[in-house]
């Protein structure tokens, strides 16, 4: 049997702060790095052996691995760090407090930009301060940074990584981790538990609170599910029958 760990990374600065992220590279709160360190106390408790793990390149999910895998003594298991693992780009509304976006643009509109699966917020300025075209994470891959995403466009980018990297692996019967952000974890749920377009957008998944996936006999299809931290637990979609 293989295990597979899903962790949204620990609060962040803007998470506090109540604005959109997106692909801004904010680092960890206090409560971020303290929820990253019960991660890591929950997953050594399981007694699972992993295989390797997989993480965006944004810090706040980068560094919340590093801390769980301290927790765990297995600072050793190889990590891949992957761009189509970040955050859904929130666009035009990266930076903006949420209670006054709603406030200047109306609550229905931004419900629709923040929870309709397939409706993208305005695109990003070109000339906006958060603009990541040229950071040199992205340039170095040859990576062309969006202007806003959807979540269906967030599954389309993580679609490819799960099919080439992790998929083949579970296959294998490998546990992996992966530490990542709120929408790149709903895209793989969507995947993993064959969850409709109009239930997924309401999938809340807490930060560092590990979702844990059995699978049995190199099958991709979901025996059990469950969050480690029942007190933080959130509702899971059912298994497919």
């Amino acid at each position: 049997m293989a295990q597979l760990a899903l962790i949204r990374h620990g609060q962040s600065q803007w998470n506090l702060q109540n604005r959109f992220t997106g692909w801004v590279d904010v680092g960890l709160t206090e409560r971020g790095v303290a929820e990253a360190k019960k991660s890591g106390v929950l997953m050594r408790e399981t007694r699972i052996e992993f295989s390797a793990c997989y993480t965006s390149v944004q810090k706040r999910a980068i560094k919340t691995l590093w801390i769980m895998l301290e927790e765990m003594d297995r600072m050793w298991l190889p990590v891949t760090r992957d761009w189509r693992l970040n955050e859904r780009h929130y666009g035009g509304l990266t930076g903006l407090d949420k209670a006054e976006t709603a406030e200047k643009h109306g609550a229905d509109q931004v419900k629709i930009w923040r929870r309709s699966y397939d409706t993208p917020p305005p695109e990003m300025a070109v000339d906006s301060e958060h603009n990541m075209a040229d950071d040199p994470r992205y340039k170095a891959l040859g990576v062309t940074v969006p202007r806003t995403e959807s979540l269906k466009l967030t599954l389309e980018r993580v679609l490819p990584c799960f099919e080439q990297e992790i998929a083949p692996r579970l296959k294998a019967e490998q546990s992996l981790m992966i530490a990542a952000h709120g929408n790149s974890l709903r895209a793989l749920v969507k995947l993993l538990l064959d969850v409709s377009d109009d239930k997924i957008v309401h999938l809340e998944i807490p930060t560092g609170n590990p979702l844990l996936f059995d699978l049995k006999g190199g099958s991709l299809s979901p025996t059990s599910v469950r969050y480690l931290d029942e007190n933080r637990a959130q509702d899971i979609p059912p298994i497919p029958a």
